[in-house]
């Protein structure tokens, strides 16, 4: 029953639909489209997809600002791109990507999922990212809080 709720889930916001923070209901969130004008990217499924994209080639990239990686930890192999630096971060060659960010610039074509602490900027940052024609673009709707429920966060 929780696996058939948790793949509905999925697929919902595989089409778009993202949770509606504060509007719960017994066994999930309410569910709402985005607007229209919005770029389509694909909401990451909870933990245990992000786990797995882990094991992947994909880069994650966690949106909050330096002073919360520090205080809170960080999901482990996630790289700290803070929102406000993000559109000029996607924007740099890859050799100052690379000095700045000590990794290799993502290509508009390769996987990338961004999180943050409980879901809002890390849609900012897929909605940006989107925008910039980055193409295979994802984030992890439950963010740090959630996946402190299930793992422990790296510290710094």
């Amino acid at each position: 029953m929780v696996r058939e709720a948790q793949t509905e889930l999925c697929a919902l916001r595989s089409e778009g639909f993202v949770p509606i923070p504060g509007k719960t209901r017994s066994r999930g969130r309410y569910m709402s489209p985005p607007p229209a004008s919005a770029p389509r990217g694909r909401a990451a499924c909870p933990n245990q997809e992000l786990k797995d994209l882990k094991k992947a080639n994909v880069l994650h990239i966690d949106v909050r600002e330096r002073w919360e990686i520090e205080r809170d930890g960080k999901i482990p192999a996630s790289i700290n791109i803070p929102l406000n630096e993000l559109v000029e971060a996607l924007q740099m060659s890859p050799a100052d990507f690379k000095e700045q960010y000590n990794q290799k610039m993502p290509a508009k074509s390769d996987h990338v999922v961004f999180s943050c602490f409980a879901g809002t900027r890390s849609r900012q940052a897929l909605s940006f990212a989107a925008s910039l024609g980055f193409s295979r673009v994802q984030h992890y709707a439950g963010g740090l809080e959630d996946w402190a429920k299930h793992e422990s966060p790296e510290k710094k």
